[in-house]
């Protein structure tokens, strides 16, 4: 009004740009102004006289108030009668929404006026004409409003000079000390500040405000975080303070380098109504809003309720998202996010809470309480239990405090979902008498049943997380709840399960007599209503299990498992001490449920059907879980097998993760009594009729799948229950025969009826949903029946289901469906008669089952076995057999054992004499070799060879489980033998030591045996030798390609046995003897010492990979007294020294040179004969390896010669002429390489069976030396 009343205001030019340096267009001075001038500045000075007076009035009651009383003062309450920018006008600021601005009243639009105008005057960078049309808007707007003029001043200052003498006063500051009170900005203060301010012009007043800004934010970086209030008179005068507010407002904008905007946000903290001056500084820069209220939350304390700053920061922060609610959630998450300043958390929440009200759903302030304990984050779970802890000890608790508006706020919304009704009916429901005044909250709607849920949950982790201590009010109140009564759906059997959960865990909630009658008859109201609940409500998981497994766990005094209970179904970790259970213990073992009642209860609850890992809570299973484990059942002679069969038949998958514990638990119940005093009390095994029909359809028949009964699950739960009993049985067989108790074991009939391999089959497609039991299944088989986990199997498995045989079945006709076993079996008599033309037919069906699966090839299995004897007779072509081997394999995958038997018995040999034996599968378990004793033309067939040795190596493997179980079985019976000795020896472990050892040289002596008839069967039969097969053959073949040697000599003859049936046999029986020797290398040295042909020594070490492992003991095996043993180690060293020309082979042929000559001086003339002579061609293997042994064997060829010459000297003088030839063949061996090729040296008229025994080794030096004269020559 002022520029109106002196004629100052501008034209419309001065808006266009002409007018913008202060220049007026119109009024000049004359008198009636300069009057009127006089009386503004006398009324001016007056009134600036009063209120300095009046602030001084104040700053002494100030001094007075102690600092106690003076908080509340300090706080942001001055800012309460000061106009904010509402949040109408901050979103039309942040839209820049003309007509709404235009909308706005005047005090609101005098809020924003410091960006209106910048907006105004700036040159914009939007040059459209849209924006053209909202300048002309906004300068129409701001042509009404008289503050514009200031504010157009203050932009014509020169910030940059501004700008250079604040960094000047910043460097004088940093340099002098903060307290310095020199400033460059302002100097020669006459007055106050308010005084100054007022009667200083627009630089001046710039300078004022930056200077006081300044010292603030000085301040407060040197500060080191702790808090100060800095009283300042231009920040607190009612007076100024728009005039101050536009002052900041255009400093931060023309100089936010100097001053940025989160820095002058923390120093508004520290003086009165920065809260105000911060939103209008705010909301004139709207884009700012996020990183000012990070900034602010990022600096302020992780409590904010416990000191003044906190407080101060916590309502301006308020105050920011009153003014833009649309962000106060996204504010929220900051504070969540940096873990300080809980109390604006919750404040923020319940702002939200009342403007976004909800009567039956959960409020948001449930929800952000419950995020923040509850959560996975564990420093914001302590960061907020904090905040509820610091906020109970303090000692006064006004309604201002955030914590207890939101008790306030959670007791209010608990009280609105509780219907308060007069019941009469509980004390004929508990048949007590209760008093007259005692009312309970019944008939919980169905619409607040899951805001109830949300509410106990939260409550309890207030209480057991956050540490929150409940009022008499809110302990009523919760009780009231937890004891209402909702509807029967799943949500209500949640909230009666959170229900008795907390009960259990805050027992202080129940405190008076009354309340815990109030208990008693709601417990009881559960037991009744339970069965109710569970069929109406549709969950088979239901309270009345969770009362059933916290009786037991009372009685078996599993406090922990109590404990255990209630945080998992709380889906909280909260501390229970177990003293606190000593009152519901009571109630519910004497007053609820009694021992007796519990396992009778038990028994009677019906089992879940299809019960897998989707149905979650807690179940029947639990309860009989914990009944076994506590041994009740037992105890009170209650039989539980019925139920846990039912149970087990009634599963799917996913597996429920409680079946396995309850199998193992059960079994353990079954062969360990409850008590020693009484051995008879324990639960009774599941029958073989009642395992043989969880498998009816399984062992066999056209349509497998359409003939069973159960799952698959309970097929495998009664696998692993059968295995896992018979481990049991085993492992505890001791235990047993000294309480003189013997369990009954499943019998050999049961099991092998059992498709063990086609279950494992089937659950390792299922690996995922049958969770651990697949791993389970296979450790117990590993240990029980390791003939089924042979790892040829599982690559044949591999290989079987893999994308090759989904493609051929992909080719499968139907063609291939209709054939049946029976004329299969009608085809095979055919094709084997006199009719060889039959062949075709028989081939065309095989290959069509070549496609089908292995499951549906078991009918097929009989037939197949049956006719292998005939596969035996000429003629029959090599493609049928491979394709029944292939079959033959592929049925091995799901029934091997049955398999086997059928295969031995097909096998055995057709004698019309001799009455063929069916045997069984534990004889030949008991005898593997009953396996080689098949007809003889098996051994000259590979296709089906190779059937008999993979049978074979199962069935070896088989007969070590077998007699481990038998040793253990029959433990008892070394029991008087130990007593016995006990006084004798003074050793108890003498008789089951040489059980165990006997045991041992069985298996030795099963295992050497095999392997000594494979090695027999690897010879050529004479009709072979007549053929001229030779059984070195893979030998010379292979040293044909490694020394090159005689190109020529033997082609046709080598490709001839490469081809040849023998060949191929011996290569399969060198696979199965690689595989023995690496398993138990002991086996290859019972071998080698028991010794074998020395034909077979270049197929075994040449065909058998792990034949240098023969190395180890060949040392000791040349130390042995017998002859044959020395001579038969020396020959297997030759052939392992050309095979693995190793450093070791090197040290050990060096040995053997030197033993050789050690015997030389030892041994008879008879005895020199037979061990040199087979001998000697060994030591031209020794040279062709090792070269570095030529002189060795040299001397050791001549001392040979010598003895052998000394002994003939009386008899025979023609020897001296050998000895000196070899003397001079040592000396000059390059002059005797071609003697051995003269044929007169060959052919020469020696008749050597009428020669001495010395005279021919002579002969048989000399041709050994020439040998390997040759060998070195031909080979520099």
């Amino acid at each position: 009004m002022l520029f109106f009343y002196f004629g100052l205001w501008p034209s419309d030019d001065w808006f266009s740009g002409e007018g913008v340096a202060l220049g007026f267009s119109r009024g000049g001075f004359n008198f009636r102004f300069c009057r009127r001038l006089v009386i503004l500045l006398w009324a001016c000075y007056l009134i600036s006289l009063a209120f300095l007076f009046f602030l001084c009035k104040m700053r002494v009651l100030e001094q007075k108030i102690p600092e106690a009383g003076r908080r509340s003062t300090v706080t942001m309450t001055e800012c309460t009668s000061l106009q904010f920018v509402s949040p109408f006008a901050f979103e039309a600021m942040q839209k820049v929404d003309v007509v709404r601005l235009a909308s706005l009243s005047d005090p609101e639009l005098r809020l924003l006026l410091p960006c209106l105008v910048r907006m105004a005057l700036c040159a914009p960078a939007d040059q459209s004409q849209s924006w053209a049309q909202d300048k002309k808007l906004i300068l129409r707007l701001l042509s009404g409003v008289e503050a514009v003029n200031s504010i157009v001043a203050l932009l014509s200052v020169d910030f940059h000079a501004l700008e250079q003498d604040a960094s000047k006063e910043q460097q004088l500051r940093h340099k002098l000390g903060g307290g310095s009170g020199e400033s460059i900005l302002v100097s020669q203060l006459q007055h106050g500040l308010t005084l100054e301010f007022e009667h200083s012009d627009s630089p001046r007043r710039l300078r004022l405000v930056l200077s006081e800004l300044l010292a603030i934010m000085n301040k407060v970086s040197e500060s080191s975080g702790e808090f100060f209030f800095k009283s300042s008179e231009l920040f607190e005068s009612p007076v100024y303070l728009e005039e101050a507010a536009d002052v900041l407002c255009i400093l931060q904008a023309e100089l936010p380098s100097l001053l940025p905007i989160v820095d002058v946000a923390e120093a508004l903290l520290h003086v009165r109504n920065g809260a105000w001056f911060l939103c209008l500084l705010v909301a004139n820069v709207p884009d700012s809003f996020n990183e000012v209220c990070r900034g602010l939350i990022k600096n302020g304390e992780r409590q904010d309720e416990e000191s003044l700053g906190g407080r101060r920061r916590t309502d301006a922060l308020r105050f920011l998202c009153k003014m833009n609610p649309s962000q106060a959630l996204k504010v929220r998450g900051m504070v969540v996010e940096e873990c300080h300043l809980p109390g604006l958390g919750v404040a923020l929440t319940l702002d939200h809470t009342k403007n976004e009200a909800s009567e039956d759903g959960v409020s948001d302030l449930v929800c952000f309480v419950s995020g923040l304990l509850l959560g996975t984050n564990a420093k914001v779970r302590t960061w907020f239990g904090t905040f509820i802890r610091n906020g109970q000890q303090r000692k006064r608790e006004t309604s201002s405090s955030v914590l207890w508006q939101m008790r306030r706020q959670l007791l209010l919304e608990l009280m609105g979902i509780l219907p308060t009704v007069r019941s009469t009916r509980i004390a004929e429901e508990a048949d007590v008498e209760l008093e007259p005044n005692v009312s309970v909250y019944s008939g919980l709607k169905e619409e607040h049943v899951v805001k109830a849920s949300a509410l106990l949950r939260l409550y309890c982790a207030l209480m057991g997380i956050a540490g929150l201590k409940p009022t008499e009010e809110e302990a009523e109140q919760l009780l009231q709840l937890m004891t209402s009564r909702p509807p029967a759906t799943p949500a209500g059997v949640r909230f009666v399960s959170l229900s008795f959960c907390m009960l259990l865990a805050f027992s202080t909630l129940v405190s008076t007599p009354e309340q815990e009658q109030l208990m008693v008859v709601w417990l009881s109201w559960m037991i009744k209503e339970e069965a109710y609940f569970e069929s109406t409500s549709g969950v088979s998981a239901s309270f009345g299990e969770m009362l059933l497994l916290v009786a037991m766990y009372f009685h078996s005094n599993q406090l922990s498992a109590i404990i255990d209970l209630v945080c998992s179904t709380l889906g909280m970790k909260i501390v229970i001490k177990p003293s606190s259970l000593s009152r519901m213990k009571t109630v519910f073992t004497q007053e609820i449920f009694t021992e007796q009642v519990v396992t009778a209860h038990a028994v009677r609850v019906p089992v879940t059907s299809n019960l897998s890992a989707n149905i979650t809570g807690f179940l029947p299973i639990h309860c009989i879980y914990q009944l076994l484990r506590s041994r009740s059942f037992t105890k009170h002679k209650v039989s539980i097998k019925d139920w846990i069969y039912r149970q087990l038949c009634e599963t799917s998958i996913p597996l429920h993760p409680q079946l396995l514990p309850l199998i193992d638990v059960y079994i353990n119940s079954i062969l360990t009594p409850a008590s020693k005093s009484n051995p008879e009390a324990t639960n009774q095994p599941v029958t073989e009729q009642e395992i043989l029909n969880i498998f009816e359809g399984v062992t066999g028949g056209d349509n497998i799948r359409l003939h069973q009964r159960f799952s698959i699950t309970a097929q495998l739960l009664v696998l692993y229950y059968i295995l896992s009993y018979e481990e049991a049985l085993l492992a505890n067989a001791k235990t047993l025969a000294a309480m003189q108790r013997k369990p009954k074991s499943y019998s050999s009939s049961l099991m092998d009826q059992i498709p063990i391999k086609f279950l494992i089959r089937q659950a390792q497609g299922l690996q995922q949903e049958l969770g651990g039991l697949h791993s389970a299944l296979l450790r117990l088989l590993a240990t029980n029946y390791p003939h089924l986990c042979i790892v040829d199997d599982w690559i044949c498995e591999e290989e079987i289901t893999g994308t090759d045989a989904l493609l051929r079945r992909m080719l499968l006709t139907n063609n291939a469906k209709n054939h049946s076993p029976k004329q299969l079996q009608e085809v095979f008599l055919l094709a084997f008669s006199a009719v060889p033309v039959s062949h075709t037919q028989v081939m065309q069906i095989l290959e069509h089952l070549t496609l089908l699966s292995a499951s549906e090839l078991i009918p097929y299995a009989e037939v197949l076995t049956s006719n292998m004897n005939q596969l035996l007779n000429s003629g029959v072509p090599r493609r049928i057999l491979q394709t029944v081997n292939k079959l033959w394999m592929v049925l091995n995958t799901v029934m091997p054992r049955r398999l086997w038997v059928m295969t031995v018995n097909a096998l055995q040999p057709s004698i019309k004499s001799v009455r063929q034996q069916k045997y069984t599968q534990n004889d030949l378990m008991i005898d593997p070799l009953i396996v080689l004793r098949c007809d003889q033309r098996v051994y000259r067939c590979p296709p089906l060879m190779d059937i008999t040795l993979h049978m074979l190596n199962g069935y070896l493997l088989a007969s070590k489980a077998y007699l481990s179980a038998h040793l253990k079985e029959t433990a008892e019976q070394d029991r008087p033998s130990q007593n016995n000795t006990i006084g004798l020896i003074g050793q108890t472990d003498g008789p089951e030591v040489t059980r165990e050892e006997l045991k041992n040289a069985l298996l030795a002596a099963q295992d050497s045996a095999a392997v000594q008839i494979l090695l027999e069967i690897c010879l050529p039969t004479e009709e072979e030798k007549a053929k001229g097969v030779n059984p070195d053959s893979l030998l010379r073949n292979v040293q044909s390609v490694i020394t090159a040697s005689a190109p020529n000599k033997g082609t046709e003859e080598g490709e001839d046995n490469l081809l040849c049936n023998l060949r191929e046999v011996q290569c399969l029986i060198c696979c199965l003897l690689h595989q023995m020797y690496i398993a138990d290398p002991n086996i290859a040295k019972l071998v080698h010492f028991q010794g074998y042909p020395c034909e077979l020594l270049p197929l075994t070490v040449a065909g058998i990979p792990s034949m240098h492992i023969c190395l180890d003991f060949i040392p000791e095996l040349i130390a042995q007294p017998e002859l044959e043993k020395q001579i038969f180690a020396i020959q297997l060293l030759s052939h392992l020294c050309i095979q693995y020309a190793l450093p070791k082979s090197l040290t050990v042929a060096r040995l053997a040179v030197n033993v050789m000559g050690t015997l030389l001086t030892v041994l008879t003339q008879a005895k020199r004969y037979a061990f040199f002579m087979p001998t000697l061609p060994s030591l031209v293997s020794f040279c062709r390896a090792f070269p570095p042994l030529y002189e060795d064997i040299m001397s050791l060829l001549i001392q040979i010669g010598q003895v052998c010459a000394s002994d003939v000297a009386t008899q025979t003088r023609d020897i001296d002429p050998i000895i000196t030839r070899l003397q001079q063949i040592k000396e000059k061996p390059g002059g005797w390489s071609g003697i051995s090729k003269d044929p007169s040296y060959k052919n020469g008229p020696r008749d050597t069976g009428s020669m001495d025994p010395d005279v021919q080794l002579c002969h048989c030096i000399e041709s050994t030396v020439i040998e390997i004269i040759n060998m070195s020559v031909s080979g520099i």
